[in-house]
């Protein structure tokens, strides 16, 4: 039977590294509890994401929406085309540099040494910040250099370690990297990515790259944690939705964390901002859990990172469903 919000206990998340010892707990009692990464920076568990969110007034006061809820933890990318009105929000919030935990992400077309460092800058720039807390390599491949993909993402990382070992971010790491793109990276890297984020959900889970991140100690961050909304289409998710009085994007987010994911739903609206925070008074059990389990499909995904020739429909898809 599933635990009511009154009953309600914090549950402890955690997994294991190479050596078996268990990495730290994350106890899942609000959203500014914290993973703590390899490195031991902590990570808020809940984030707020901002992809397709435009940079317009409606995209400030989105972002200053979450912060004013308590959000600490904000994701953005370059490519995004969002970083200044990012800032913007954040300047605006009162909220101390300090309190924050900000990521952003490296732009396609700029991957490769010097590219990256130059990147860096400008996104700092465009946020108002000195440093960043997490900086990711966006996408393992970019069309048009599909045969260098391997180098650019070395040279790329590369320039990642020297900003860390400069302490210019505190944390870094890359994104939608599958198994094969995480391993041609370590072939010359002194540094292990601390983040994977990644695409996953209920319908779309990777169980490859998540225990290969899970045995290397690599804390994975779930993008598009609601299915691009078709979770709110599904019987099973609706049934115990209901069942739980909780909304179908509650019970996903709560999926991710309880699987011991980070993860950043986006909106622009303020309601749904605010139920995608509320998921820390109930708990999905054994039964429920195995019940969004099963949902896992291969083909669920929203972008592959080695099916480019997918990504132009792909994209248009992703905007059509977005409904933020």
């Amino acid at each position: 039977m599933s635990v009511s919000a009154r009953s309600i206990r914090p549950v402890d998340v955690a997994g294991a590294d190479p050596a078996g010892r268990l990495l730290p707990r994350v106890r899942l009692a609000g959203k500014c509890d914290r993973y703590v990464l390899a490195n031991g920076v902590e990570l808020p568990c809940l984030g707020f994401g901002t992809y397709m969110i435009a940079p317009d007034e409606a995209g400030e006061r989105a972002v200053r929406s979450a912060l004013d809820l308590g959000f600490r933890h904000i994701d953005t990318a370059a490519q995004y085309g969002n970083e200044k009105m990012v800032g913007r929000a954040i300047a605006a919030s009162g909220v101390a540099r300090g309190e924050l935990f900000v990521t952003s992400k490296l732009r396609n077309d700029e991957q490769g040494y010097e590219g990256a460092l130059t990147a860096f800058e400008r996104s700092c720039a465009d946020l108002g910040c000195d440093y960043l807390d997490l900086y990711l390599i966006h996408w393992p491949k970019v069309g048009g250099h599909e045969g260098e993909w391997r180098e650019r993402v070395r040279d790329s990382w590369r320039a990642f370690e020297e900003l860390y070992a400069a302490g210019r971010v505190r944390a870094i790491g890359v994104s939608n990297f599958l198994v094969p793109h995480l391993e041609a990276l370590l072939e010359g890297a002194s540094v292990v990515p601390q983040v994977d984020q990644i695409e996953l959900n209920p319908t779309y889970q990777q169980r490859e790259t998540v225990a290969w991140c899970r045995s290397r100690g690599v804390q994975l961050e779930a993008w598009a944690p609601l299915g691009r909304g078709r979770l709110f289409r599904s019987p099973e998710v609706v049934a115990m939705a209901e069942r739980l009085g909780k909304d179908v994007g509650q019970v996903c987010v709560r999926w991710a964390l309880q699987s011991g994911f980070a993860t950043m739903p986006k909106s622009t609206r303020a309601g749904r901002i605010r139920s995608n925070s509320e998921v820390f008074d109930f708990e999905l059990d054994a039964a429920d859990m195995a019940v969004l389990d099963a949902l896992d499909t291969t083909d669920g995904y929203t972008f592959h990172p080695d099916r480019l020739e997918e990504w132009a429909v792909r994209v248009a898809q992703a905007h059509a469903e977005s409904g933020v």
